[in-house]
């Protein structure tokens, strides 16, 4: 990739100026947060994504999670490549018109590991950045490399005007305690904090309808509040879920009855209000 090249030096605000007009075109830019990994960050992503598209926006997801990105598997794009045009990068068009760009996209297969320090991986965040053709969008959603390290920082500070961050935690307590690193994290860069997303809230059996906290209850709610954050909402355990990821398709569309379905929906829709209420 073009990013393992020595670039010339340009100065930043030639720079920033660049990515501005490549961005130029979107309206609300949402970073995707967490304070560690494995919460399932890049699941919520891809199925916000889907649900915003749902409700009629014209929605891109840009997979800056470059040491793990799972965001092509998750939304039925892996293998495809962006093309080059006079226009710029062209992304991978997914399910529902969501637009999609990947470093997994550039890469010679998906077993290929990105083995880069922080300077290759900001030359090749700004490349993308400065190339991709994102076209007219109405959300552009950041999926961040998780922490609050030099991998999401290098990324968050790349990206101009954030309109806000989304944090994914789940009930457990070392979930929880690194959630408030991810909020100090997002006030230092001076990104609004649009909410916290519980996911993997419980599972509900189909066999007695009984719901277990397999992973404790009400902390995301629990921090929220005590962070002085809106809690978005919980998404509960399903067995379909993986069955839906391993397939890249929307999950509230397979299974639209089912309450991890309904939260889904529900959490776009408070996201669009909370985005868009002021302007209504």
């Amino acid at each position: 990739m073009a990013a393992q090249k020595k670039l010339p030096f340009r100065p930043i605000q030639e720079i920033q100026k660049s990515i501005e007009n490549r961005l130029k075109g979107v309206k609300y830019k949402v970073a995707i947060m967490s304070g560690k990994g494995g919460v399932g960050k890049s699941f919520v992503t891809a199925n916000l994504a889907f649900a915003l598209a749902f409700k009629g926006k014209k929605v891109a997801v840009l997979d800056a999670d470059f040491y793990g990105p799972s965001i092509p598997k998750m939304m039925g794009t892996e293998g495809q490549r962006v093309f080059a045009t006079d226009q710029g990068l062209m992304p991978v068009v997914g399910p529902l018109g969501v637009k999609i760009v990947s470093v997994d996209f550039m890469l010679p297969d998906d077993t290929t590991p990105v083995i880069w320090r922080g300077p290759m991986l900001s030359n090749a965040m700004l490349e993308l950045l400065e190339n991709v053709n994102w076209g007219e969008l109405d959300y552009l959603l950041i999926d961040l490399p998780p922490g609050t390290g030099d991998a999401p920082l290098t990324v968050a500070q790349m990206i101009p005007n954030i309109t806000g961050a989304i944090i994914v935690t789940i009930p457990s307590e070392v979930s929880q305690k690194v959630v408030m690193k991810s909020i100090n994290f997002a006030k230092r860069l001076n990104i609004p904090i649009l909410g916290i997303v519980e996911n993997m809230s419980g599972f509900t059996c189909p066999c007695d309808g009984k719901t277990y906290p397999i992973f404790g209850s009400g902390g995301g709610k629990k921090i929220a509040q005590e962070a002085g954050v809106d809690f978005l909402g919980s998404i509960p355990l399903d067995p379909r879920i993986s069955e839906c990821n391993d397939k890249g398709l929307p999950f509230f569309i397979e299974y639209p009855e089912s309450p991890a379905a309904k939260s889904f929906l529900d959490i776009a829709e408070k996201v669009i209000k909370k985005i868009e209420g002021d302007q209504e």
